[in-house]
């Protein structure tokens, strides 16, 4: 896309905001473009926050399908588009609402703790939500001998397992196709040619990755951390749209992707976060569609599990 072409659409959706009384609110992993346009930046437990909180009479989601959801959840008096239907999630999409009420249904007397990655349905089966950066939190709330279902990221699920060592937790057997993707091999090559580097990672990544980390955290947590570190150059093993905030934050220092196992297979990189555009944008926010529509019932449900994780600071 050339820079005035950019410029163009940034300006419609910028006079489309005004005139509908509308508000972005756009994940880091989206593209520098769409995070420019937005009005709000974060990690979804910030998003989720802020869409409750906005007076905007429009919600547009630049971010994936289950996050749109969340929005409409937290806010069903707002109308929430999403531009791109079609951006889902790997994660979300491991764990089917129907699957996993028949995986709830082995485990009586179980509370359920489902990363917030995941459709309605399943929040709707769920006691309460987490994301990566309240997840420890969200365990520890929980009586000790509280047994628990934690899913759908069984990555993340078994890195609270390791910190809280609570035996009684099964585990959901999703995952993110782009943190499973991560090479340890080249990591370590990294290391080697970036001695003083630091690695931050985020804890959907798989262990063997999380062992070698200085630090393992959400994308608003390797933010703060790269803020506060003393270090000057850091390995970024998540999604790689979150360089573009690293970069606006701390431009004297330096931020190196971290490859996949397959580096023509652009795997560091969400496909469906980068379904994410300019043109799709202008154009929801024009149609005022496409909306997120959620069964009152379903909503309801969901919505009991994504205040109780809220409610937890």
């Amino acid at each position: 896309m050339n820079v005035e072409h950019t410029s163009d659409l940034a300006a419609r959706i910028a006079t489309l905001k005004r005139a509908k009384n509308a508000v972005i609110l756009a994940h880091y992993y989206t593209t520098p473009e769409v995070q420019a346009v937005a009005d709000f930046l974060g990690d979804s437990l910030a998003l989720s926050v802020q869409a409750q909180s906005t007076d905007a009479r429009i919600i547009l989601f630049a971010g994936v399908h289950f996050m749109a959801e969340t929005a409409k959840v937290l806010c069903p008096e707002k109308k929430v588009l999403i531009p791109c239907p079609e951006a889902g999630c790997s994660l979300a999409e491991s764990c089917d609402a129907a699957d996993f009420a028949a995986f709830k249904a082995r485990y009586p007397g179980y509370k359920v703790v489902s990363y917030v990655n995941t459709t309605v349905g399943v929040k709707a089966l769920t006691d309460i939500c987490c994301t990566s950066s309240n997840a420890l939190k969200v365990v520890e709330s929980l009586p000790a001998d509280q047994p628990l279902i934690f899913g759908p990221d069984r990555n993340l699920g078994s890195y609270i397992q390791k910190l809280t060592g609570r035996q009684n937790m099964v585990l959901w057997n999703g995952a993110c196709h782009v943190h499973e993707e991560f090479s340890l091999e080249k990591l370590l090559a990294l290391k080697r040619e970036h001695p003083a580097a630091k690695v931050v990672a985020h804890p959907e990544c798989r262990a063997y990755i999380l062992a070698v980390a200085d630090y393992v955290g959400s994308t608003a947590g390797i933010l703060d951390y790269c803020g506060k570190s003393d270090a000057q150059e850091f390995i970024v093993v998540t999604e790689a749209g979150i360089l573009a905030e690293m970069r606006r934050r701390y431009p004297a220092k330096s931020f190196i992707p971290a490859p996949p196992e397959d580096a023509t297979c652009g795997c560091n990189n969400c496909k469906y976060m980068k379904m994410v555009t300019l043109e799709n944008i202008c154009a929801a926010l024009e149609n005022e569609a496409p909306e997120i529509v959620i069964d009152e019932e379903v909503r309801r449900a969901a919505e009991r599990s994504i205040r109780n994780m809220i409610a937890i600071r």
